[in-house]
Protein backbone atom coordinates (compact mmCIF):
# COMPACT_ATOMS: atom_id res chain seq x y z
CA UNK A 1 0.00 0.00 0.00
CA UNK A 2 2.81 2.40 0.91
CA UNK A 3 4.50 1.57 -2.39
CA UNK A 4 1.30 2.41 -4.29
CA UNK A 5 0.96 5.76 -2.48
CA UNK A 6 4.53 6.66 -3.44
CA UNK A 7 3.83 5.80 -7.06
CA UNK A 8 0.69 7.93 -7.03
CA UNK A 9 2.58 10.84 -5.50
CA UNK A 10 5.35 10.54 -8.09
CA UNK A 11 2.78 10.48 -10.89
CA UNK A 12 1.10 13.60 -9.51
CA UNK A 13 4.42 15.43 -9.30
CA UNK A 14 5.30 14.39 -12.84
CA UNK A 15 1.90 15.52 -14.13
CA UNK A 16 2.25 18.90 -12.43
CA UNK A 17 5.67 19.34 -13.99
CA UNK A 18 4.33 18.38 -17.38
CA UNK A 19 1.55 20.97 -17.12
CA UNK A 20 4.09 23.61 -16.14
CA UNK A 21 6.38 22.77 -19.07
CA UNK A 22 3.46 22.63 -21.50
CA UNK A 23 2.60 26.25 -20.78
CA UNK A 24 5.71 27.45 -22.63
CA UNK A 25 5.16 26.73 -26.32
CA UNK A 26 8.13 28.63 -27.77
CA UNK A 27 10.92 30.84 -26.55
CA UNK A 28 13.65 32.95 -28.10
CA UNK A 29 16.89 34.41 -26.78
CA UNK A 30 17.31 37.99 -28.00
CA UNK A 31 20.75 39.57 -28.24
CA UNK A 32 22.31 36.96 -26.02
CA UNK A 33 19.68 37.44 -23.34
CA UNK A 34 20.51 41.10 -22.65
CA UNK A 35 23.30 42.79 -20.73
CA UNK A 36 21.77 42.26 -17.27
CA UNK A 37 22.79 39.60 -14.73
CA UNK A 38 19.69 37.42 -15.31
CA UNK A 39 19.72 36.42 -18.96
CA UNK A 40 16.29 36.78 -20.50
CA UNK A 41 14.05 34.95 -22.94
CA UNK A 42 10.97 35.94 -24.92
CA UNK A 43 8.27 33.35 -24.22
CA UNK A 44 5.01 32.22 -25.78
CA UNK A 45 2.72 30.86 -23.07
CA UNK A 46 -0.19 28.69 -24.19
CA UNK A 47 -2.43 30.18 -21.50
CA UNK A 48 -1.75 33.81 -22.55
CA UNK A 49 -1.78 33.72 -26.38
CA UNK A 50 -2.57 37.44 -26.67
CA UNK A 51 0.77 38.50 -25.14
CA UNK A 52 4.49 37.90 -25.29
CA UNK A 53 6.37 37.42 -22.03
CA UNK A 54 9.92 38.67 -21.54
CA UNK A 55 11.54 37.34 -18.37
CA UNK A 56 14.72 35.97 -16.86
CA UNK A 57 15.16 32.42 -18.09
CA UNK A 58 15.91 31.20 -14.57
CA UNK A 59 13.19 32.79 -12.47
CA UNK A 60 14.04 30.76 -9.41
CA UNK A 61 17.64 31.98 -9.45
CA UNK A 62 16.42 35.56 -9.41
CA UNK A 63 13.98 34.84 -6.57
CA UNK A 64 16.64 33.03 -4.53
CA UNK A 65 18.99 36.01 -4.81
CA UNK A 66 16.54 38.93 -4.66
CA UNK A 67 13.09 37.85 -3.54
CA UNK A 68 9.97 38.08 -5.67
CA UNK A 69 10.30 39.67 -9.11
CA UNK A 70 8.58 42.94 -10.19
CA UNK A 71 6.33 43.32 -13.23
CA UNK A 72 6.20 45.61 -16.27
CA UNK A 73 3.06 45.82 -18.44
CA UNK A 74 3.68 47.08 -21.98
CA UNK A 75 1.46 48.51 -24.78
CA UNK A 76 2.70 48.99 -28.35
CA UNK A 77 3.22 51.91 -30.67
CA UNK A 78 0.26 52.38 -33.05
CA UNK A 79 -1.70 50.32 -30.49
CA UNK A 80 -0.56 47.45 -32.69
CA UNK A 81 -1.00 43.79 -31.88
CA UNK A 82 2.75 43.31 -32.28
CA UNK A 83 5.58 44.12 -29.85
CA UNK A 84 8.54 43.45 -32.16
CA UNK A 85 9.45 47.14 -32.40
CA UNK A 86 10.33 47.18 -28.70
CA UNK A 87 11.39 43.55 -28.38
CA UNK A 88 15.06 44.42 -27.89
CA UNK A 89 14.24 46.96 -25.18
CA UNK A 90 11.86 44.61 -23.39
CA UNK A 91 14.33 41.74 -23.51
CA UNK A 92 17.06 44.01 -22.16
CA UNK A 93 14.91 45.25 -19.28
CA UNK A 94 13.88 41.69 -18.41
CA UNK A 95 17.55 40.73 -18.06
CA UNK A 96 17.81 43.19 -15.16
CA UNK A 97 15.17 41.30 -13.20
CA UNK A 98 11.64 41.96 -14.45
CA UNK A 99 8.74 39.96 -15.88
CA UNK A 100 7.39 41.92 -18.85
CA UNK A 101 3.90 41.23 -20.23
CA UNK A 102 3.69 42.82 -23.68
CA UNK A 103 0.51 43.08 -25.75
CA UNK A 104 0.79 41.06 -28.95
CA UNK A 105 1.21 37.34 -29.66
CA UNK A 106 4.66 35.81 -29.67
CA UNK A 107 6.59 36.17 -32.93
CA UNK A 108 10.06 34.81 -33.44
CA UNK A 109 12.47 37.27 -35.06
CA UNK A 110 16.22 36.62 -34.98
CA UNK A 111 18.50 39.57 -34.29
CA UNK A 112 19.78 39.72 -37.88
CA UNK A 113 16.26 39.92 -39.31
CA UNK A 114 15.27 42.58 -36.77
CA UNK A 115 18.10 44.93 -37.65
CA UNK A 116 17.77 44.30 -41.39
CA UNK A 117 14.06 45.16 -41.26
CA UNK A 118 14.56 48.43 -39.44
CA UNK A 119 17.79 49.57 -41.08
CA UNK A 120 16.08 52.28 -43.10
CA UNK A 121 13.87 53.77 -40.40
CA UNK A 122 14.48 57.49 -39.92
CA UNK A 123 14.82 58.32 -36.23
CA UNK A 124 14.97 62.09 -36.46
CA UNK A 125 15.78 65.13 -38.55
CA UNK A 126 17.51 68.05 -36.88
CA UNK A 127 18.97 70.38 -39.52
CA UNK A 128 19.74 73.03 -36.91
CA UNK A 129 21.92 70.67 -34.86
CA UNK A 130 22.80 67.54 -36.82
CA UNK A 131 22.14 68.47 -40.47
CA UNK A 132 21.52 64.82 -41.22
CA UNK A 133 18.89 62.17 -40.77
CA UNK A 134 19.64 59.54 -38.14
CA UNK A 135 18.69 56.04 -39.18
CA UNK A 136 17.43 53.19 -37.04
CA UNK A 137 20.79 51.43 -37.19
CA UNK A 138 22.67 54.59 -36.14
CA UNK A 139 23.85 55.55 -39.63
CA UNK A 140 23.70 59.20 -40.69
CA UNK A 141 22.38 60.25 -44.07
CA UNK A 142 23.84 63.11 -46.06
CA UNK A 143 21.15 65.73 -46.83
CA UNK A 144 19.57 65.52 -50.29
CA UNK A 145 21.24 67.42 -53.13
CA UNK A 146 19.31 69.85 -55.35
CA UNK A 147 19.06 67.21 -58.08
CA UNK A 148 17.81 64.59 -55.64
CA UNK A 149 15.20 66.98 -54.25
CA UNK A 150 13.98 67.73 -57.78
CA UNK A 151 13.78 64.01 -58.58
CA UNK A 152 11.82 63.35 -55.40
CA UNK A 153 9.41 66.19 -56.22
CA UNK A 154 8.86 64.76 -59.72
CA UNK A 155 8.24 61.29 -58.28
CA UNK A 156 5.73 62.65 -55.78
CA UNK A 157 3.93 64.61 -58.50
CA UNK A 158 3.70 61.49 -60.69
CA UNK A 159 2.27 59.53 -57.75
CA UNK A 160 -0.28 62.30 -57.11
CA UNK A 161 -1.45 62.27 -60.73
CA UNK A 162 -1.72 58.46 -60.69
CA UNK A 163 -3.84 58.64 -57.53
CA UNK A 164 -6.12 61.27 -59.15
CA UNK A 165 -6.56 59.07 -62.23
CA UNK A 166 -7.41 56.03 -60.09
CA UNK A 167 -9.92 58.05 -58.08
CA UNK A 168 -11.59 59.32 -61.27
CA UNK A 169 -11.79 55.79 -62.64
CA UNK A 170 -13.39 54.47 -59.45
CA UNK A 171 -15.78 57.38 -58.96
CA UNK A 172 -19.28 56.15 -58.19
CA UNK A 173 -18.13 52.71 -57.08
CA UNK A 174 -18.96 51.66 -53.54
CA UNK A 175 -15.88 51.78 -51.34
CA UNK A 176 -15.05 48.71 -49.27
CA UNK A 177 -13.22 49.39 -46.05
CA UNK A 178 -10.02 47.42 -45.61
CA UNK A 179 -9.86 45.30 -42.47
CA UNK A 180 -7.83 46.78 -39.63
CA UNK A 181 -4.39 45.17 -39.38
CA UNK A 182 -4.59 45.05 -35.60
CA UNK A 183 -7.06 45.16 -32.75
CA UNK A 184 -5.88 45.97 -29.26
CA UNK A 185 -7.48 47.73 -26.33
CA UNK A 186 -6.21 49.25 -23.06
CA UNK A 187 -7.87 46.61 -20.90
CA UNK A 188 -5.37 44.05 -22.24
CA UNK A 189 -2.77 45.52 -19.88
CA UNK A 190 -4.94 44.70 -16.88
CA UNK A 191 -6.02 41.34 -18.30
CA UNK A 192 -2.36 40.33 -18.43
CA UNK A 193 -1.92 41.42 -14.82
CA UNK A 194 -5.00 39.43 -13.81
CA UNK A 195 -3.53 36.40 -15.59
CA UNK A 196 -0.22 36.76 -13.77
CA UNK A 197 -2.05 37.18 -10.45
CA UNK A 198 -3.74 33.83 -11.04
CA UNK A 199 -0.47 32.19 -12.07
CA UNK A 200 1.18 33.46 -8.90
CA UNK A 201 -1.09 31.18 -6.85
CA UNK A 202 -1.09 28.25 -9.28
CA UNK A 203 1.30 25.52 -8.05
CA UNK A 204 1.71 24.22 -11.62
CA UNK A 205 2.87 27.59 -12.96
CA UNK A 206 6.40 28.84 -13.60
CA UNK A 207 5.37 31.99 -11.71
CA UNK A 208 4.06 30.32 -8.55
CA UNK A 209 4.88 32.53 -5.53
CA UNK A 210 7.62 34.27 -7.54
CA UNK A 211 5.85 37.51 -8.53
CA UNK A 212 5.83 40.74 -6.52
CA UNK A 213 2.35 42.06 -7.27
CA UNK A 214 3.02 45.13 -5.12
CA UNK A 215 5.64 46.26 -7.65
CA UNK A 216 3.92 46.75 -10.99
CA UNK A 217 4.72 49.36 -13.66
CA UNK A 218 2.93 50.15 -16.93
CA UNK A 219 4.70 51.43 -20.03
CA UNK A 220 3.52 52.41 -23.48
CA UNK A 221 5.11 53.76 -26.64
CA UNK A 222 3.24 56.26 -28.85
CA UNK A 223 -0.42 55.08 -29.05
CA UNK A 224 0.46 52.53 -26.38
CA UNK A 225 1.14 55.44 -24.04
CA UNK A 226 -2.50 56.47 -24.43
CA UNK A 227 -3.54 52.91 -23.55
CA UNK A 228 -1.47 53.15 -20.37
CA UNK A 229 -3.10 56.47 -19.45
CA UNK A 230 -6.52 54.86 -19.98
CA UNK A 231 -5.89 52.21 -17.29
CA UNK A 232 -3.39 53.96 -15.00
CA UNK A 233 -6.16 54.60 -12.48
CA UNK A 234 -5.81 50.95 -11.41
CA UNK A 235 -4.29 51.04 -7.90
CA UNK A 236 -2.06 48.05 -8.68
CA UNK A 237 0.02 50.16 -11.08
CA UNK A 238 2.68 51.92 -9.04
CA UNK A 239 4.44 53.93 -11.77
CA UNK A 240 3.99 54.71 -15.48
CA UNK A 241 6.50 55.20 -18.30
CA UNK A 242 5.16 57.15 -21.27
CA UNK A 243 7.61 56.89 -24.19
CA UNK A 244 7.26 59.06 -27.33
CA UNK A 245 3.70 59.73 -26.26
CA UNK A 246 1.26 61.98 -24.47
CA UNK A 247 -2.42 62.70 -24.81
CA UNK A 248 -2.30 66.49 -25.10
CA UNK A 249 -5.59 67.73 -26.62
CA UNK A 250 -6.34 64.39 -28.24
CA UNK A 251 -8.70 61.56 -27.39
CA UNK A 252 -7.16 58.23 -28.30
CA UNK A 253 -7.59 54.58 -27.37
CA UNK A 254 -9.78 55.27 -24.36
CA UNK A 255 -7.70 58.16 -23.00
CA UNK A 256 -8.13 61.94 -23.02
CA UNK A 257 -6.77 64.85 -21.03
CA UNK A 258 -9.38 63.98 -18.38
CA UNK A 259 -7.50 60.71 -17.83
CA UNK A 260 -4.63 62.66 -16.29
CA UNK A 261 -6.85 63.50 -13.31
CA UNK A 262 -7.03 59.78 -12.50
CA UNK A 263 -3.29 59.29 -12.20
CA UNK A 264 -1.95 58.45 -8.76
CA UNK A 265 1.66 57.40 -9.32
CA UNK A 266 5.08 58.84 -10.29
CA UNK A 267 5.33 59.37 -14.05
CA UNK A 268 8.20 59.33 -16.54
CA UNK A 269 7.73 60.99 -19.93
CA UNK A 270 10.54 60.28 -22.41
CA UNK A 271 10.20 61.80 -25.87
CA UNK A 272 12.39 62.31 -28.94
CA UNK A 273 12.36 66.12 -29.03
CA UNK A 274 10.88 68.40 -31.68
CA UNK A 275 11.18 65.71 -34.37
CA UNK A 276 8.91 63.47 -32.29
CA UNK A 277 5.28 63.68 -33.40
CA UNK A 278 4.28 63.27 -29.74
CA UNK A 279 6.52 66.08 -28.46
CA UNK A 280 3.75 68.67 -28.01
CA UNK A 281 1.39 66.12 -26.48
CA UNK A 282 4.00 65.21 -23.87
CA UNK A 283 4.48 68.89 -23.07
CA UNK A 284 0.73 69.34 -22.76
CA UNK A 285 0.51 66.50 -20.23
CA UNK A 286 3.46 67.96 -18.33
CA UNK A 287 1.60 71.23 -17.87
CA UNK A 288 -1.66 69.56 -16.82
CA UNK A 289 -0.20 67.21 -14.21
CA UNK A 290 -0.34 69.39 -11.10
CA UNK A 291 0.34 67.32 -8.00
CA UNK A 292 2.05 64.08 -9.01
CA UNK A 293 5.82 63.54 -9.14
CA UNK A 294 6.74 63.63 -12.82
CA UNK A 295 9.95 63.67 -14.86
CA UNK A 296 10.00 64.72 -18.51
CA UNK A 297 13.04 64.04 -20.68
CA UNK A 298 13.41 65.24 -24.26
CA UNK A 299 16.14 63.77 -26.48
CA UNK A 300 17.19 64.32 -30.10
CA UNK A 301 16.14 60.87 -31.30
CA UNK A 302 12.73 61.41 -32.87
CA UNK A 303 9.64 59.29 -32.48
CA UNK A 304 11.40 55.93 -32.62
CA UNK A 305 13.92 56.68 -29.90
CA UNK A 306 16.86 54.29 -29.77
CA UNK A 307 14.80 51.13 -30.10
CA UNK A 308 16.80 49.95 -33.13
CA UNK A 309 20.21 50.25 -31.54
CA UNK A 310 21.92 47.29 -29.90
CA UNK A 311 20.07 46.40 -26.69
CA UNK A 312 17.78 49.38 -27.53
CA UNK A 313 20.40 51.97 -26.60
CA UNK A 314 19.90 54.81 -24.14
CA UNK A 315 16.10 54.46 -23.95
CA UNK A 316 16.44 50.94 -22.53
CA UNK A 317 18.92 52.19 -19.95
CA UNK A 318 16.56 55.00 -18.89
CA UNK A 319 13.70 52.49 -18.64
CA UNK A 320 15.48 50.04 -16.36
CA UNK A 321 17.01 52.78 -14.20
CA UNK A 322 13.53 54.21 -13.61
CA UNK A 323 12.14 50.77 -12.77
CA UNK A 324 15.07 50.01 -10.47
CA UNK A 325 14.40 53.24 -8.60
CA UNK A 326 10.61 53.13 -8.50
CA UNK A 327 9.99 49.39 -8.03
CA UNK A 328 13.15 48.13 -6.35
CA UNK A 329 14.03 51.18 -4.27
CA UNK A 330 17.53 51.46 -5.77
CA UNK A 331 17.93 55.16 -5.01
CA UNK A 332 21.32 55.38 -6.70
CA UNK A 333 19.61 54.79 -10.05
CA UNK A 334 17.56 57.97 -9.59
CA UNK A 335 20.59 60.12 -10.47
CA UNK A 336 19.69 60.28 -14.16
CA UNK A 337 16.32 61.79 -13.26
CA UNK A 338 17.07 63.84 -10.16
CA UNK A 339 20.65 65.08 -10.55
CA UNK A 340 21.00 67.72 -13.26
CA UNK A 341 24.77 67.63 -13.29
CA UNK A 342 24.85 63.86 -13.70
CA UNK A 343 22.14 63.86 -16.37
CA UNK A 344 23.95 66.45 -18.48
CA UNK A 345 27.25 64.63 -18.07
CA UNK A 346 25.77 61.34 -19.34
CA UNK A 347 23.47 62.83 -22.01
CA UNK A 348 24.52 66.40 -22.87
CA UNK A 349 21.90 66.60 -25.67
CA UNK A 350 18.98 65.65 -23.43
CA UNK A 351 16.71 68.16 -21.68
CA UNK A 352 15.53 67.24 -18.17
CA UNK A 353 12.46 68.60 -16.38
CA UNK A 354 10.87 67.46 -13.10
CA UNK A 355 8.34 68.68 -10.57
CA UNK A 356 6.53 67.72 -7.37
CA UNK A 357 9.36 65.62 -5.93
Amino acid sequence: MKHMRLLALAAAVFAAGAVCLAQTKQEQVIEGGGTGPWKSVAVEDATLPTHTIYRPKDLQKYVDENGKIPVLLYANGACANNNLEMSRLLSEVASWGYVVLAIGPYQDMPDEAFYAQWKGVVRGWYPETKEVAIMGNGERLTPYTEAELAARAAEQEAARKAAEAAAKKNRGKKAVAAPAPFRTYPRQLLEALDWLTDKNIDPTSDYYHRIDLDKVAAMGQSCGGAQVLAVAHDPRIKTCLIFNSGIGEMSMSGASKESLANLHQPMLYLNGGTADVAYENANGDWKRIKDLPVVKISTLDGHHGTYYEKHAGAYAVACRLWLNWQLKGQVGDSALFMNDEYGKMVHPDWTFDRKNW
